[in-house]
C-alpha cells in the first residue's frame, strides 16, 4: 500500500477485473537440415517466404556429400512446399558434415605470411560458394583541393600526367597529409592554385582522381551481390576491411553477404590496390577472381549439442525460442543417421515446457511392410508419422536436359508442416489437419490403398492417398504413440496450445501472495479463457459446465502445498476428438412401420 505523508488528494491507478490470457501462435515451424548456404551457430532467422528463404539459405540446386554424387536439397524443396501448402513464419536453422569447407580465392601472397596475405572467401561453407569475385577501381575526378579535404583518411589519390611513368598515387594519412607510399613524398604544393582549383597545364597534370573499389560477388547459383564507394585502407570509413569483415558487427550483414575478406595487418592501400589492377582484365575492364575448393563436406550427423553443425547443435539453438510450435528434419530419413536424428527431433519435442509436435518422415522408398517396421522404433505422444513420400515437378528441369529429372520425390514434412498452419488459420488448431488436399503433389511414390491403410492407420501411420475425385490428400490424423488416451494430431497440439496459452499468461502470479485472493483471480482468468475456446467450438459440451472445469482452492492443495510455495490449479476439459469413423446404418423398412 502506497504512504500518504501529507494532506492532499491521491489519485490511484487500479483493476477490478481479472488478467487475461491470449492464446499463442500455433503455426510457427522450425527446419532443421543442411541447406546450400546460411550460419551455423547464433538464433535461427525467421523467413516468411521462399524468396526469405533463398536469400539467407541458398536456392533449391542440389547438395554433394561425396565427390561426383549429388543429393537433392530437401530442405529447401520442404521450405517451398511448406509456404505452398499455408505456412507463413518459418525457421531454419543449417546442418553440415565435418569435412564442409568455404570456397576461397588469394588476392595477394605476399611473402607468404598471413600479415602480408589477402583473401577472399565466402561467408559461409558449401559449395555454393564456388563462384567469382569481379573487382573494379573506379576513378572518381578531383577539381578542387576541398574534395581531398574531405576524403576519408587511408583514401587514395591518382595523380595522371600527360607522361604515363610520371603518374602517381597519394594515400591520405589520419594527420590529413597525403603521401606516396614510400611516406616521405608528398603531395606537391603547386597541384592546385590559391584558389584550390585544380592546376594542369603548367605543369603536365591532366587530372587527378579519387580511386576506389567495387566490388560484385557471385555464387556458383550466379546469385549476385555488389558493393561500391570501396576504400583500400582499413581507416577509410567505407573501408573493404569493414564492409566485407570476418565477423560484422551488423546481424543482417553476416547473414546476406556472399563474401569476406582477410587483409593481413601488413597489408597497405597501395599494396592491396596493386594486388587488385595485377589480376588480369576482362574486355570490361574487370578483374575476376575466381573462388574455388567450397564442399558440402560429408552427410549431416545426429551428432552432440557441442559439435557444429550436427543435428543436435541445431535443435539445441531451437531451444531458446518460445514462439515454435512444429519441429521438422526434412530429409534425415534419408541420412545414414535417419534413426539416431528422429530420436533427437522427439526427444526435442518432449522437452519440458517446449509444447511442441515433431512431424516425422518414413523413409525414401519404403512398402507398408517396412514402414511398419519403422514405426516399431518410435513411441511418443509428441510426434505424427508420415508415409509416402510426395512427387512434384522439378522446379529445376529446363527442356532438353535429360540429366535433370522432371519429377522428384520430396519427404512430407514440408507439406504437412504447411497443411498444420493453413488448417491452424482456416479452421483452428483443435480441428484434426487431416481431409486436407496436399498441394503440389503429383502423386505419391507408393500408392497406399484402403486395404493397407486398415493395416497402417492402428499402428498410428499416416497415409497420404489419392483419392478418386477428390484429388491427394492427408488421409490420417494420429500421433505414433501406443498410449491410447493420446491418440490423435489435434489432441497434441491443442493441448500444447492450451497449456502455453496458460503458461505463458499467468507468470504474474509468480511470488503473489499464496490465498484466497489470488485462487479467486487463478480461477477467473483461466475460466475466461477456457469459456472463450467452448465459445468457438474447440471443446465438447452443450453448456460449459459440460465443457470444463477449474478449480483452485483448498481441496486442490494441503497446507504442505502451501508452506512450500505451490498453487495448484486443476484444470479438466472436454476435448472434441475428429470423426475418424463416419457411420452411416441403412436398414429396409415397411411402409406402415414405425421408427
Amino acid at each position: 500500500m502506497p504512504e500518504y505523508l501529507a494532506p492532499g488528494v491521491y489519485v490511484e491507478e487500479t483493476s477490478f477485473r481479472p488478467k487475461s490470457i491470449e492464446g499463442v501462435g500455433t503455426s510457427t515451424t522450425a527446419f532443421v537440415g543442411p541447406t546450400r548456404r546460411g550460419p551455423l551457430s547464433g538464433l535461427p532467422e525467421l523467413v516468411t517466404s521462399l524468396p526469405d528463404f533463398e536469400r539467407l539459405y541458398g536456392g533449391l540446386e542440389n547438395l554433394s556429400f561425396s565427390p561426383g554424387s549429388t543429393t537433392l536439397n530437401y530442405v529447401a524443396h520442404a521450405a517451398r512446399a511448406y509456404f505452398d501448402n499455408g505456412g507463413r513464419r518459418l525457421y531454419v536453422m543449417r546442418t553440415i558434415g565435418a569435412s564442409a569447407t568455404a570456397a576461397s580465392g588469394k588476392l595477394r601472397e605476399g611473402d607468404g605470411n598471413a600479415a602480408d596475405q589477402a583473401f577472399f572467401e565466402s561467408r559461409f561453407p558449401g559449395q555454393a560458394g564456388n563462384g567469382r569475385v569481379i573487382l573494379r577501381v573506379s576513378e572518381r575526378p578531383v577539381a578542387r583541393r576541398q574534395t581531398l579535404d574531405l576524403a576519408p583518411p587511408d583514401s587514395l589519390l591518382l595523380l595522371r600526367y600527360s607522361d604515363t611513368s610520371n603518374n602517381t598515387r597519394y594515400c591520405k594519412g589520419s594527420d590529413g597529409v597525403w603521401k606516396q607510399a614510400d611516406a616521405n613524398t608528398i603531395l606537391p604544393a603547386n597541384t592546385f592554385d590559391a584558389a584550390g582549383a585544380l592546376l594542369t597545364a603548367a605543369v603536365g597534370l591532366q587530372g587527378a582522381d579519387l580511386l576506389t573499389l567495387a566490388v560484385t560477388a557471385q555464387d556458383a547459383s550466379g546469385f549476385t551481390q555488389s558493393w561500391e564507394g570501396l576504400g583500400f585502407g582499413p581507416a577509410h570509413s567505407q573501408a573493404i576491411h569493414t564492409v566485407l569483415a570476418q565477423d560484422p558487427e551488423r546481424r543482417s550483414a553476416a547473414l546476406t553477404h556472399l563474401v569476406r575478406v582477410r587483409i593481413g595487418a601488413n597489408v597497405t592501400p597501395f599494396e592491396l590496390h596493386d594486388s587488385v589492377v595485377a589480376l588480369p582484365p576482362n574486355a570490361d575492364g574487370d578483374r575476376l577472381l575466381p573462388l574455388a575448393g567450397g564442399l558440402d563436406g560429408s552427410q549431416p550427423v545426429a551428432g552432440a549439442e557441442t559439435q557444429a553443425g550436427s543435428y543436435a547443435a541445431a535443435l539445441a539453438q531451437l531451444s531458446n525460442l518460445e514462439d515454435i510450435s512444429i519441429v521438422a528434419a526434412p530429409g534425415s530419413s534419408a541420412l545414414t543417421d535417419a534413426q539416431a536424428i528422429t530420436n533427437l527431433l522427439i526427444g526435442h519435442a518432449e522437452k519440458r515446457r517446449a509444447y511442441r509436435i515433431a512431424v516425422v518422415d518414413a523413409g525414401p522408398d519404403r512398402l507398408p511392410s517396412a514402414i511398419r517396421q519403422d514405426r516399431g522404433k518410435i513411441d511418443s505422444r509428441f510426434a505424427a508419422l508420415y508415409y509416402p513420400w510426395v512427387v512434384v515437378s522439378n522446379p529445376l528441369a529446363v527442356p532438353g536436359r535429360d540429366d535433370i529429372p522432371s519429377e522428384i520425390a520430396l519427404p512430407p514434412s514440408g507439406f504437412i508442416c504447411g497443411i498444420y498452419a493453413r488448417n491452424d488459420t482456416l479452421r483452428g488448431v483443435h480441428k484434426a489437419p487431416a481431409n486436407e488436399v496436399v498441394t503440389g503433389a503429383l502423386r505419391f511414390a507408393y500408392d497406399v490403398n484402403f486395404a493397407e491403410q486398415e493395416m497402417l492407420n492402428p499402428l498410428g501411420i499416416n497415409c497420404l492417398r489419392y483419392l478418386s475425385g477428390r484429388g491427394y490428400r492427408v488421409w490420417g490424423a494420429r500421433l505414433a504413440s501406443s498410449d491410447p488416451e493420446w491418440k490423435y494430431v489435434s489432441d497434441r497440439r491443442y493441448f500444447n496450445y492450451l497449456e502455453a496459452s496458460i503458461d505463458r499468461s499467468t507468470q504474474w502470479a509468480v511470488f503473489e501472495p499464496n490465498g484466497h485472493s489470488l485462487w479467486s483471480n487463478i480461477r477467473q482468468t483461466v475460466s475466461d479463457f477456457l469459456y472463450n475456446e467452448w465459445r468457438n467450438d474447440a471443446l465438447l459440451g452443450a453448456k460449459p459446465e459440460e465443457a470444463y472445469f477449474v478449480r483452485c482452492d483448498r481441496s486442490t492443495m494441503t497446507q504442505n502445498d502451501l508452506d512450500n510455495g505451490r498453487l495448484v490449479c486443476l484444470i479438466g476439459v472436454a476435448l472434441l476428438r475428429p470423426a475418424e469413423f463416419v457411420i452411416f446404418r441403412i436398414g429396409q423398412k415397411t411402409a406402415d412401420a414405425r421408427n
